[in-house]
């Protein structure tokens, strides 16, 4: 038999070399699976035993909690799975967060004493454990009157298990002026509040910075001041869309202003420097561009990137359309997020106004309530998914269904409301939910046939963790 024979012969009982990922340690392997997104890490864990005890690691899944859903947010989740005791794996928490279908809602019940009159179009923050509640048009007069009180209730940072009583207490007011359909946005653990309207129907262009101090046991104060914004300011307006951008810029859309007009501007505040003084300048102003609005949202949802949702248009019409914006470049650009509506039918949101749209934990955008062109209000909870709006937006059309999801509500499920305010603590689980206008029986003495709220809600994930 000559050599070519004989290695021929040979070369079946050879066997063949492991893949080059096997060679690796397992220190190193994680490190790169670290770097995947989850569906590719469960592919690799399929593969076979070995990689799948590697993709099981307690540890990777905690790392990709940590890298998708941030620092802050997977801590506070540690401490409640620490607190209750269940050693619930990280790649469990991660799968139900992926598949939420439910929330839990109870109105939470307050110790005696005074508490905020029933209000709407007031803005709605927690901030170092606190909520705070300011300004708003109340109840018993036009919406067209404000208010300039200023309550907080101790609630928790969201590591923990949430005081089940609340307290309301009343802080000085006066400073900011009294207003409406303000916004009202946390940066890190400072408030930064825009414009608004007051009693006399004046538009406001005004821009505050409220620093948290907190004093023990159990109180708080804020210290306002008015920011130097040097000449330029976005036009007065109010019930226009605001949000923060990984805690360095304030982003703007919108609004109503002068002579009630519809307004299409967008603005951005850079704090990236410190909270002493900064200035304002217009952005994303190339077409397309979304129609002018108010009463919209607008949602960070991660890096540069934030997402606008629904409002009224200058012809009165109510919206649902979803508009991508992202500051990254030197132009920053809107796009809007088109689909066949035939596809879409029944799987998202009917036009609505007045809605609040915060990001939950797993980047979850979740909307709830507003109001359509009758005015009729809504009591209903959807998500939009983050990384399935991303993935619709570079081109996976089979992503449409699974954009949006209405959530089941289970316990006491706030009534049907439009301009509440709502918020959402550091775990991103919990979400307050207070005041609005809602639906109910109309006496004589409500003027323009206005009915109004002052209950708190708070609206939890559905997690078993």
């Amino acid at each position: 038999m000559d050599e070519a024979g004989a290695a021929s012969t040979a070369s079946p009982s050879t066997p063949p070399p492991p893949p080059p990922i096997a060679q690796l340690g397992s220190d190193q392997v994680l490190s790169v699976l670290r770097l995947l997104p989850p569906d590719a890490v469960l592919s690799f864990a399929a593969t076979c035993r070995t990689f799948r005890a590697w993709a099981s690691s307690d540890a990777l899944w905690e790392a990709l909690c940590r890298r998708d859903w941030g620092a802050r947010a997977a801590a506070a989740l540690a401490e409640r799975r620490r607190e209750r005791g269940r050693g619930v794996p990280w790649r469990r928490v991660y799968a139900e967060v992926a598949r939420l279908g439910a929330l839990s809602a109870r109105r939470v019940p307050m110790k005696g004493g005074a508490s905020p009159r029933p209000r709407a179009s007031h803005s709605l923050n927690l901030v170092a454990g606190w909520l705070v509640l300011f300004g708003g048009g109340c109840e018993g007069v036009c919406l067209g009157r404000h208010l300039d009180d200023t309550w907080v209730a101790y609630a928790g940072n969201g590591a923990g298990r949430s005081p089940t009583v609340l307290s309301w207490q009343q802080l000085a007011s006066g400073t900011p002026s009294g207003r409406f359909s303000h916004s009202c946005t946390l940066v890190g653990d400072a408030l930064v509040l825009f414009g608004g309207i007051n009693d006399r129907g004046q538009r406001l262009n005004d821009t505050w910075i409220g620093h948290i101090i907190c004093e023990e046991p159990r109180r708080m104060r804020i210290s306002w001041r008015l920011l130097e914004v040097g000449p330029l300011a976005p036009p007065p307006r109010g019930a226009h869309a605001a949000c923060c951008v990984d805690d360095k810029y304030i982003v703007i859309h919108g609004g109503i202003g002068l002579y009630g007009s519809r307004l299409g501007d967008t603005w951005l505040l850079d704090l990236s420097n410190g909270l002493r003084s900064s200035s304002w300048h217009q952005i994303g102003n190339t077409w397309p561009l979304p129609p002018p609005r108010s009463g919209h949202s607008l949602t960070w949802i991660g890096g540069t990137r934030m997402v606008l949702f629904g409002g009224r248009g200058s012809e009165f019409e109510v919206l649902n359309d979803v508009w991508l914006f992202d500051i990254s470049d030197h132009y920053p650009k809107w796009k809007e997020l088109k689909y066949e509506l035939s596809s879409a039918l029944g799987e998202m949101p009917f036009p609505r106004v007045g809605h609040s749209a915060i990001l939950a934990l797993g980047g979850k955008v979740l909307v709830y309530g507003g109001e359509d062109s009758q005015r009729r209000r809504k009591d209903d909870f959807w998500i939009l998914d983050v990384p399935a709006l991303l993935q619709f937006e570079s081109g996976s059309k089979k992503m449409t269904k699974r954009m949006w999801k209405k959530l089941r509500v289970d316990g006491q499920c706030p009534n049907y409301r439009s301009f509440h305010g709502a918020c959402v603590d550091t775990s991103g689980c919990c979400v307050y939910i207070f005041g609005g206008m809602v639906d109910g029986l109309v006496h004589p003495a409500e003027a323009l046939g206005l009915r109004f709220d002052g209950q708190l809600y708070q609206v939890e994930l559905a997690l078993h963790l």
